[in-house]
């Protein structure tokens, strides 16, 4: 289950990409969630994820 925080699910994010995965796709996968919706709840705080970097900056 991921953290609902958005800041405690950026940091937590972008650790696993760091870590253990090699895009976003792998991690939403392993984590069973959706891409997009990732993507929506991390927006709503400021950052956007750079598929160049695989991180939410």
């Amino acid at each position: 289950m991921l953290p609902q925080d958005p800041f405690i699910l950026l940091s937590f994010v972008n650790t696993q990409l760091r870590d253990r995965f090699d895009s976003l796709e792998a991690l939403c996968e392993e984590h069973q969630c959706a891409p997009e919706e990732l993507r929506k709840k991390l927006e709503a705080v400021g950052v956007r994820y750079d598929k160049a970097h695989n991180q939410f900056k």
